[in-house]
C-alpha cells in the first residue's frame, strides 16, 4: 500500500506552493553561500556585513540599535551580540545618547568603512556572476515577483 493511500494526496495548488517554497529556499541558500564565501577572508558573517552596510548608509549620525535591527535583511534576535562582535573588532562604536540615556547609537568606524570598501567590488562581481544569465528584463520581473511575495507576507499571507 502506497503512502498516498494512508495520507491523502494534497491538492495540486498545495503541492505547487510547497514546490515553490522549496525552490525559493534552495535558491536563497545557494546565493547566500556565495556571499558567505566572499566574506570569509574578511572574517565577516552575512549578518555582520549587512549591519555594516546599514551603518554606512546611516552616515555620521549613526542609528539606534533598534533601528539597525529593524533594517536587517534577516531577523537577528540578538543584535546586541552581533554589535558586540563588530565593536570588539573596531568596526563600529556605540555611545549612549545624552538626551535619552536608554538609546544607544551605533556608528561605523573608519576601519569598518575601509573593510566595506574592500568588499564592495568582490560582492558586486559575485552578484553579477550569480544573476547575469537572467538578463535585464527577467531580472526586473524576478524583483517584481519577489516584492509581491514579500508584500503578501506583510498582509498575513492572504
Amino acid at each position: 500500500m502506497g503512502c498516498w493511500r494512508i495520507y491523502p494526496r494534497p491538492p495540486r495548488r498545495a503541492r505547487c506552493t510547497r514546490q515553490n517554497d522549496c525552490r525559493l529556499q534552495r535558491t536563497a541558500d545557494a546565493l547566500l553561500r556565495g556571499v558567505e564565501e566572499t566574506l570569509k577572508p574578511a572574517a565577516l558573517s552575512h549578518t555582520q556585513y549587512n549591519a555594516l552596510r546599514i551603518l554606512r548608509g546611516a552616515g555620521l549620525k549613526g542609528l539606534a540599535c533598534r533601528e539597525v535591527a529593524d533594517r536587517m535583511l534577516t531577523r537577528d534576535p540578538d543584535i546586541t551580540r552581533l554589535l558586540d562582535r563588530l565593536e570588539a573588532r573596531g568596526l563600529v562604536t556605540r555611545s549612549r545618547e545624552r538626551l535619552d540615556r536608554r538609546v544607544i547609537t551605533v556608528r561605523i568606524t573608519e576601519k569598518g568603512l575601509k573593510l566595506l570598501e574592500k568588499l564592495d567590488q568582490p560582492i558586486l562581481e559575485l552578484h553579477w556572476r550569480q544573476l547575469r544569465h537572467l538578463g535585464a528584463r527577467r531580472l526586473r520581473s524576478l524583483m517584481s515577483l519577489l516584492d509581491l511575495v514579500r508584500g503578501g507576507q506583510r498582509l498575513g499571507g492572504k
